[in-house]
Protein backbone atom coordinates (compact mmCIF):
# COMPACT_ATOMS: atom_id res chain seq x y z
CA UNK A 1 0.00 0.00 0.00
CA UNK A 2 1.03 3.40 -0.19
CA UNK A 3 2.04 5.72 2.55
CA UNK A 4 2.39 9.20 2.92
CA UNK A 5 4.93 9.61 6.06
CA UNK A 6 5.86 12.68 8.09
CA UNK A 7 8.29 10.96 10.11
CA UNK A 8 9.01 6.99 11.49
CA UNK A 9 6.19 7.19 13.96
CA UNK A 10 3.48 9.27 12.28
CA UNK A 11 2.20 8.08 8.82
CA UNK A 12 -0.79 7.62 6.63
CA UNK A 13 -1.29 4.50 4.68
CA UNK A 14 -3.72 3.81 1.80
CA UNK A 15 -6.45 1.24 2.31
CA UNK A 16 -7.12 0.73 -1.64
CA UNK A 17 -3.63 1.25 -4.41
CA UNK A 18 -4.47 4.05 -5.98
CA UNK A 19 -5.62 3.97 -9.94
CA UNK A 20 -3.19 5.90 -11.03
CA UNK A 21 -0.41 8.09 -10.14
CA UNK A 22 0.69 11.06 -12.07
CA UNK A 23 4.62 12.01 -11.28
CA UNK A 24 5.59 15.03 -13.37
CA UNK A 25 9.00 17.58 -13.56
CA UNK A 26 9.01 20.93 -14.94
CA UNK A 27 11.78 23.27 -16.72
CA UNK A 28 11.51 27.03 -16.80
CA UNK A 29 12.81 28.98 -20.10
CA UNK A 30 13.22 32.58 -20.58
CA UNK A 31 10.82 33.70 -23.69
CA UNK A 32 11.99 37.35 -23.83
CA UNK A 33 12.66 38.57 -27.26
CA UNK A 34 15.74 40.07 -27.42
CA UNK A 35 16.12 43.36 -29.59
CA UNK A 36 16.10 43.60 -33.26
CA UNK A 37 15.47 39.38 -33.35
CA UNK A 38 12.96 38.08 -35.31
CA UNK A 39 11.73 35.38 -33.33
CA UNK A 40 11.74 33.97 -29.48
CA UNK A 41 14.54 31.36 -28.58
CA UNK A 42 13.37 29.69 -25.62
CA UNK A 43 16.52 30.11 -23.16
CA UNK A 44 16.96 27.55 -20.40
CA UNK A 45 16.29 29.39 -16.82
CA UNK A 46 16.43 27.01 -14.48
CA UNK A 47 14.45 23.40 -13.02
CA UNK A 48 11.31 23.64 -12.65
CA UNK A 49 8.62 21.57 -9.83
CA UNK A 50 8.33 18.32 -9.09
CA UNK A 51 4.76 16.86 -8.39
CA UNK A 52 3.12 13.83 -7.32
CA UNK A 53 -0.36 14.02 -7.50
CA UNK A 54 -3.05 10.93 -7.07
CA UNK A 55 -6.31 10.39 -5.74
CA UNK A 56 -7.01 7.78 -2.75
CA UNK A 57 -10.61 6.30 -1.14
CA UNK A 58 -11.30 6.14 2.76
CA UNK A 59 -13.57 3.32 3.24
CA UNK A 60 -16.00 2.94 6.93
CA UNK A 61 -18.12 0.51 5.90
CA UNK A 62 -16.54 -2.64 6.75
CA UNK A 63 -15.82 -3.88 3.54
CA UNK A 64 -12.24 -3.04 3.36
CA UNK A 65 -10.30 -3.89 5.91
CA UNK A 66 -8.96 -0.85 8.25
CA UNK A 67 -5.14 -0.39 8.35
CA UNK A 68 -3.36 -1.57 11.76
CA UNK A 69 -2.99 1.57 13.68
CA UNK A 70 -5.85 3.68 11.98
CA UNK A 71 -9.34 4.34 12.60
CA UNK A 72 -11.94 2.54 11.05
CA UNK A 73 -14.37 5.57 10.20
CA UNK A 74 -13.82 7.83 7.51
CA UNK A 75 -13.79 10.69 9.73
CA UNK A 76 -10.85 9.51 11.56
CA UNK A 77 -9.12 9.12 8.96
CA UNK A 78 -9.53 11.95 7.01
CA UNK A 79 -8.10 13.70 10.65
CA UNK A 80 -4.90 11.15 10.31
CA UNK A 81 -4.33 12.43 6.70
CA UNK A 82 -4.69 16.18 8.16
CA UNK A 83 -2.34 15.41 10.51
CA UNK A 84 0.30 14.31 8.01
CA UNK A 85 -0.04 16.17 5.26
CA UNK A 86 -1.61 19.22 6.44
CA UNK A 87 -1.11 20.66 10.29
CA UNK A 88 0.87 23.25 10.72
CA UNK A 89 4.11 22.15 12.49
CA UNK A 90 5.03 23.02 15.96
CA UNK A 91 5.47 27.24 16.14
CA UNK A 92 6.67 27.48 12.14
CA UNK A 93 3.13 27.75 11.12
CA UNK A 94 3.56 26.36 8.14
CA UNK A 95 2.73 22.41 6.26
CA UNK A 96 4.92 19.61 7.21
CA UNK A 97 7.50 18.33 4.46
CA UNK A 98 6.20 14.84 4.17
CA UNK A 99 7.62 11.67 2.25
CA UNK A 100 5.27 9.85 -0.15
CA UNK A 101 6.19 6.00 -0.55
CA UNK A 102 4.43 4.26 -3.48
CA UNK A 103 6.26 1.43 -5.12
CA UNK A 104 9.75 2.54 -6.59
CA UNK A 105 8.40 6.16 -6.09
CA UNK A 106 9.60 8.13 -3.20
CA UNK A 107 8.59 12.10 -3.19
CA UNK A 108 9.55 14.68 -0.99
CA UNK A 109 7.34 17.35 -0.70
CA UNK A 110 4.79 19.47 0.89
CA UNK A 111 0.97 19.10 0.30
CA UNK A 112 -0.42 21.46 -2.37
CA UNK A 113 -4.12 20.85 -2.49
CA UNK A 114 -6.39 18.00 -0.54
CA UNK A 115 -10.05 17.59 -1.67
CA UNK A 116 -12.36 15.57 0.29
CA UNK A 117 -15.51 14.07 -1.93
CA UNK A 118 -17.92 11.93 0.36
CA UNK A 119 -19.74 9.60 -1.82
CA UNK A 120 -21.84 7.57 0.92
CA UNK A 121 -23.10 8.31 4.19
CA UNK A 122 -24.58 6.78 7.37
CA UNK A 123 -28.64 7.56 7.79
CA UNK A 124 -27.35 9.92 10.11
CA UNK A 125 -25.07 11.92 7.77
CA UNK A 126 -21.63 10.79 8.92
CA UNK A 127 -19.48 9.54 6.17
CA UNK A 128 -19.09 5.88 4.94
CA UNK A 129 -17.02 6.10 2.19
CA UNK A 130 -14.43 9.22 0.52
CA UNK A 131 -12.30 9.97 -2.27
CA UNK A 132 -9.28 12.38 -1.77
CA UNK A 133 -7.35 14.05 -4.29
CA UNK A 134 -4.07 14.69 -3.19
CA UNK A 135 -1.43 16.84 -4.92
CA UNK A 136 2.21 17.59 -3.67
CA UNK A 137 4.98 20.13 -4.43
CA UNK A 138 8.55 18.64 -4.48
CA UNK A 139 10.13 20.19 -1.35
CA UNK A 140 12.66 18.63 1.38
CA UNK A 141 13.61 19.82 4.42
CA UNK A 142 17.02 20.94 5.49
CA UNK A 143 17.79 17.80 7.65
CA UNK A 144 16.46 15.24 4.78
CA UNK A 145 19.15 17.82 2.47
CA UNK A 146 21.57 17.10 4.68
CA UNK A 147 21.03 12.86 3.98
CA UNK A 148 20.56 12.94 0.85
CA UNK A 149 23.84 15.13 0.26
CA UNK A 150 25.59 12.85 2.51
CA UNK A 151 24.77 9.63 1.00
CA UNK A 152 25.69 11.06 -2.10
CA UNK A 153 29.33 12.05 -0.81
CA UNK A 154 29.22 9.12 0.21
CA UNK A 155 28.31 7.30 -3.06
CA UNK A 156 31.00 9.16 -4.94
CA UNK A 157 33.47 8.26 -2.79
CA UNK A 158 32.66 4.49 -2.58
CA UNK A 159 35.39 2.49 -4.52
CA UNK A 160 34.69 -0.83 -6.63
CA UNK A 161 37.50 -3.45 -6.85
CA UNK A 162 37.13 -6.85 -8.45
CA UNK A 163 38.85 -9.48 -6.30
CA UNK A 164 41.38 -11.41 -7.86
CA UNK A 165 42.55 -15.38 -7.50
CA UNK A 166 44.40 -15.60 -4.13
CA UNK A 167 42.94 -12.02 -2.59
CA UNK A 168 41.90 -11.83 0.55
CA UNK A 169 39.50 -8.79 2.37
CA UNK A 170 42.14 -8.05 4.58
CA UNK A 171 44.69 -7.87 2.27
CA UNK A 172 42.35 -5.56 0.11
CA UNK A 173 41.05 -3.33 2.77
CA UNK A 174 45.08 -2.13 3.54
CA UNK A 175 44.98 -1.55 -0.05
CA UNK A 176 42.03 0.65 0.16
CA UNK A 177 41.75 1.92 3.61
CA UNK A 178 45.47 1.45 4.33
CA UNK A 179 45.02 -0.98 7.55
CA UNK A 180 43.09 -4.64 7.23
CA UNK A 181 40.61 -3.37 10.11
CA UNK A 182 37.92 -2.31 8.26
CA UNK A 183 37.39 -6.13 6.04
CA UNK A 184 33.66 -6.86 8.33
CA UNK A 185 32.50 -3.76 7.94
CA UNK A 186 33.20 -3.83 4.05
CA UNK A 187 31.77 -7.74 4.45
CA UNK A 188 28.61 -6.41 5.76
CA UNK A 189 28.40 -3.23 3.57
CA UNK A 190 28.50 -6.15 0.65
CA UNK A 191 26.14 -8.84 2.42
CA UNK A 192 28.92 -11.61 2.33
CA UNK A 193 28.52 -14.75 4.39
CA UNK A 194 32.11 -15.48 4.37
CA UNK A 195 34.59 -13.12 3.83
CA UNK A 196 37.33 -15.89 4.25
CA UNK A 197 36.55 -17.32 0.52
CA UNK A 198 35.53 -14.56 -1.95
CA UNK A 199 35.52 -16.17 -5.48
CA UNK A 200 37.34 -14.42 -8.36
CA UNK A 201 35.58 -11.88 -10.11
CA UNK A 202 33.58 -11.07 -7.16
CA UNK A 203 32.77 -7.24 -7.20
CA UNK A 204 33.01 -5.42 -3.98
CA UNK A 205 32.15 -1.85 -3.08
CA UNK A 206 34.13 -0.33 -0.36
CA UNK A 207 32.76 2.61 1.36
CA UNK A 208 34.50 5.43 2.84
CA UNK A 209 34.93 4.52 6.73
CA UNK A 210 32.70 6.53 8.39
CA UNK A 211 29.63 5.20 6.00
Amino acid sequence: MGTVQLDKDTNFQAQINPADVSHSFGIKYDTTKSQGSAGIEPKFASVGDERVNFSIVLDGTGVVPPVSGQPPDVKGQLAQLNKVVYEYVDLRAEPPYVRVLWGTLIFFGRLESLKAQYTLFKPGGDPLRAKVDLAFVGAMSKHEEQRVTNRTSSAANTRTVTMKEGDSLGAVCEEVYGSPSAFMKVARYNGLTDFRNIPAGTVLKFPPIGT
